[in-house]
C-alpha cells in the first residue's frame, strides 16, 4: 500500500521514508491539504496530514470520493478537522495525541528571552557593526512572576523552567497538575493570572471555549511590561485587540510562534508574493515582537516521535487495532454510544 503524505517538509521527508521503510510506500508531497489539492489524493487509501491543513466538510468529501478510507493527522491538535462530517463518511481519523513536551516548552522559552533580551534587534545590529547597548535593555526573570495558562504536558515542561530561573508561578487550568503543585506553583483565576504575571506563556489547546482566551479585557489586565508568549495555538489571542496595545506603546515583548489566520502563509516562502493580511503585516513591525512560523515543535526528537506515532497509527488502522490515538474510529469498530473526544492539548 502507498500512503499519500501532505505538508511534508524538506526536513521531515527522510525521517518519513525511512520510518514506513520495511512497511509501506510514502509517497510525500510538499503542497497541504485543502480543497485545491484534496483531489491529488484520489486512489489513496490512508491520507497522512499535517497541522495547517483544511479538512473542512468539502475537502473530506473529495477524500473519500477518491477512496480514501483513513486520516492521519500529524499533530496532536485537530482543530483543523470537520469530526463529524469525517465520521458521517466512515472516514477514520487518527492523530498523534503526545510527543517530546520540551520542544514546545523550550521553544516557548526561547521567545521570552528573545524578547526580554532584545536578541533580534541585537543581532541585526551587530551584523552591520553597529555594537551600541542603546535600547536593548532587559531584566531579570529571578523573583518575577510567570503565569502559565494551561498545566498539561508541555505546560508542567514550561514551568520546571520557570523554577530553575527562580520565579513566582501562577498557574490556570481546567485541572490542578500536582508536579506544578510541587513546583510551588498557585492555581488562580485567569483573570488574577493576567494582572499579576510578568511573563504569561499559552498552553492550552483551540477550542470554542478557549477561542480569544486572550481578548481585549485579557490584554488591558496585563501588566504594561508584561512579556506575552504564545506557542500553542494563534487563535488562542485576539490578534486586531493585541496590535491595538502594542501601538499604545505597551508590553516588554510579545512572542508568537502562531498565529490566528497562519493557513496559507506558515510554511510557505510568501518573500516574493507580498502579504495581503494587513494584521500580520502591522505586527512584524513593532520592534517588540517577534514572529516565527509554527516551529515550536520541531526538533529532531519531537517529530521522529510525531512520525513515529503516525506510522503505528496507520499500521494500527490496516490490522484493525484501535488506540488512544484514533479519534473517529473504523466504520465496522463503532458503536452505538461512543464517548467524549480527547482534548485537542498540544
Amino acid at each position: 500500500m502507498e500512503i499519500l503524505a501532505f505538508g511534508v517538509q524538506t526536513d521531515e521527508k527522510p525521517l518519513m521514508e525511512k520510518a514506513f521503510a520495511g512497511h509501506h510506500e510514502v509517497r510525500c508531497v510538499g503542497v497541504f491539504l485543502n480543497e485545491d489539492t484534496a483531489p491529488i489524493a484520489a486512489g489513496y487509501e490512508i491520507v497522512s496530514t499535517s497541522v495547517n491543513a483544511d479538512l473542512n466538510h468539502r475537502v473530506l468529501q473529495t477524500l473519500a470520493a477518491g477512496g480514501t478510507q483513513m486520516i492521519a493527522q500529524r499533530s496532536t491538535g485537530f482543530n483543523n478537522i470537520d469530526l463529524d462530517v469525517a465520521e458521517r463518511l466512515g472516514l477514520t481519523v487518527a492523530r498523534v495525541s503526545s510527543y517530546s513536551p520540551y520542544s514546545v516548552a523550550e521553544f516557548a522559552w526561547t521567545l521570552a528571552m528573545a524578547v526580554n533580551r532584545r536578541i533580534v534587534r541585537a543581532s541585526n545590529r551587530t551584523r552591520d557593526f553597529d555594537f551600541r547597548l542603546d535600547g536593548l535593555m532587559g531584566r531579570d526573570l529571578r523573583g518575577r512572576t510567570v503565569g502559565v495558562v494551561g498545566t498539561g504536558k508541555i505546560g508542567e515542561a514550561f514551568t520546571r523552567i520557570a523554577h530553575g530561573f527562580g520565579m513566582t508561578l501562577l498557574g490556570w487550568d481546567i485541572a490542578e497538575n500536582p508536579a506544578c503543585l510541587e513546583l510551588g506553583m498557585r492555581y488562580v483565576e485567569k483573570e488574577r493570572l493576567f494582572a499579576e504575571a510578568d511573563l504569561v506563556s499559552l498552553h492550552v489547546p483551540l477550542l470554542p471555549a478557549t477561542h480569544h482566551l486572550v481578548d481585549a479585557a485579557a490584554l488591558r489586565a496585563m501588566k504594561d511590561d508584561a512579556i506575552l508568549v504564545n506557542s500553542s495555538r494563534g487563535g488562542l489571542v485576539d490578534t486586531d485587540a493585541l496590535v491595538g496595545e502594542l501601538r499604545a506603546g505597551r508590553f516588554t515583548g510579545v512572542g508568537l510562534d502562531v498565529y490566528e489566520a497562519e493557513a496559507g502563509l506558515f510554511f510557505l516562502d510568501k518573500s516574493l508574493a507580498g502579504i495581503e493580511d494587513d494584521v500580520l503585516a502591522r505586527l512584524v513591525t513593532f520592534p517588540n515582537v517577534v514572529v516565527t512560523s509554527h516551529q515550536a515543535y520541531y526538533t529532531a526528537d519531537a517529530v521522529g516521535q510525531i512520525i513515529d506515532t503516525t506510522v503505528q497509527n496507520v499500521l494500527d488502522h490496516i490490522a484493525g487495532r484501535r488506540s488512544e490515538n484514533v479519534l473517529v474510529p473504523r466504520l465496522q469498530d463503532r458503536t452505538i454510544t461512543r464517548g467524549p473526544r480527547p482534548a485537542a492539548r498540544r
